[in-house]
């Protein structure tokens, strides 16, 4: 019965469009990740510029996040992520045809990655405040915990197949495969009949609403909160998945010869990166399937500051292992933390925000979360050209620690306040469910 309630979402016809479409797309999505940074690595062979390129694709959505947040609550959603999946889909196809041309540079990785970032900064915001649009407040937890999964499970698949793909034909076509899978969730949004309207009147200047979204994050305690520890681990502790090419190359260098002779390759670093982003994303699945199984928010602060503590423990551990196999094994618990502490903390945020104000929380969740990752990025690829990769990511995983416990000081002062928005919003939405009726924010 759990397993068959951690489906529930999917009884909502939109939302089976959405999740098919978007796992295919999301399986390319993943192997442009990984074959992207292996193109920069092998063209430079710096950490530094590993890092200065993970900066330009992801800065932009700090930059720009705002503008997707009132677009998000301005427009209607489902044509916003529509035009957001049309941009990456040129984006990517372009990509491919640079590098499969040989006319790429760094020069040309670090526009492309620029302007992808730009259209991530009103994607994000666009698509999960358009979670609502589809399941309604009552399954949107679940729906929460789903797209995570989902996330998750194209995060495990595509870095292996981009593995495979790079080291037998190249990058190139690992960029042509995520173009054509952006025709997947293309189709499954024009074939939703889903109703989302614009939330707030087009007559309020723009600014004054973007001005509106940061004054309800700041002055709320329990999302100002989780919105701060978000970036304190976005900067500090997923540096580390910028910094993996160089663990697959020059530290974790013996190891996967099996699985590289099974595939006939001989491009080792290659395979040894996709086993190892693949490890992270088998241990990301699982921490989103253990929330896709809950029917409610009691307990989920709790469960933020110890996923945060165990994800800063397991980097910390995996920065000082010499053994390949021991290294896969170790990012299994750190994919798993980080996905349950992001997806905890995206699913407590969405049950205390007012429908209104959904599409410009997001957008701040999107500046703490990825818009803050780029400067994480730059500083643990320069730190890593100085003291060595294991080192920083051995930091990172320290300062993520130290996160954890300011946390879990925090939630005696929030949980009142959380309580009372989550009723708030529960009864917005029709009768509150039994499980947020009870002391709900009570950790």
């Amino acid at each position: 019965m759990r397993w068959q309630a951690a489906g529930r979402a999917l009884r909502h016809r939109n939302f089976q469009l959405f999740f098919s479409g978007q796992l295919i797309s999301l399986i390319g999505t993943w192997m442009q990740t990984v074959a992207q940074s292996w193109l920069v690595y092998r063209l430079t062979g710096s950490g530094l510029k590993l890092g200065a390129v993970g900066f330009a694709s992801q800065i932009p959505v700090f930059l720009f996040a705002p503008l997707g947040g009132i677009v998000a609550d301005r427009s209607n959603r489902k044509h916003v992520v529509i035009g957001t999946q049309i941009a990456s889909m040129v984006l990517a196809l372009v990509l491919a045809a640079l590098t499969l041309t040989n006319r790429i540079t760094v020069r040309e990785i670090f526009v492309l990655a620029a302007l992808l970032g730009v259209v991530n900064a009103f994607d994000i915001p666009g698509r999960q405040s358009f979670l609502v649009d589809m399941v309604g407040k009552e399954d949107l937890m679940n729906a929460i915990a789903l797209n995570s999964s989902m996330f998750n499970g194209a995060r495990v698949i595509g870095p292996a197949v981009a593995g495979i793909l790079v080291a037998r034909l190249g990058e190139g076509w690992c960029f042509f495969a995520n173009g054509i899978s952006y025709i997947a969730v293309i189709a499954g949004l024009m074939m939703m009949n889903v109703h989302a309207p614009a939330r707030v009147s087009t007559k309020t200047s723009p600014w004054e609403h973007i001005v509106e979204g940061f004054q309800f994050v700041n002055r709320t305690a329990p999302i100002r909160a989780l919105m701060i520890l978000l970036g304190l681990v976005s900067v500090t502790g997923m540096p580390y998945v910028v910094l993996m090419p160089i663990f697959a190359d020059k530290i974790l260098h013996r190891g996967g010869q099996e699985f590289a002779s099974l595939i006939g390759s001989h491009d080792l670093g290659a395979v040894r990166l996709g086993i190892l982003m693949g490890s992270a994303g088998v241990g990301a699945l699982l921490g989103a399937l253990t929330l896709a199984v809950r029917s409610g928010v009691k307990g989920l602060g709790r469960w933020i500051s110890v996923c945060c503590a165990g994800f800063g423990v397991s980097l910390m551990l995996f920065s000082f292992s010499k053994s390949f196999w021991l290294s896969v094994l170790l990012l299994m618990p750190v994919g798993y933390f980080i996905m349950l502490q992001m997806a905890s903390s995206n699913t407590l945020i969405q049950v205390m925000v007012p429908d209104a104000l959904r599409g410009r929380t997001m957008a701040v969740y999107s500046m703490m979360f990825m818009g803050m990752a780029p400067i994480g990025a730059l500083l643990g690829g320069a730190l890593s050209d100085r003291l060595g990769a294991p080192l920083t990511v051995s930091i990172g995983g320290f300062a993520s620690v130290m996160g954890a416990w300011w946390f879990a000081a925090q939630l005696p002062k929030i949980r009142v306040e959380a309580r009372r928005l989550i009723v708030a919003q529960a009864m917005a939405g029709g009768e509150p469910a039994e499980e947020m009726s009870a002391p709900v924010a009570e950790d």
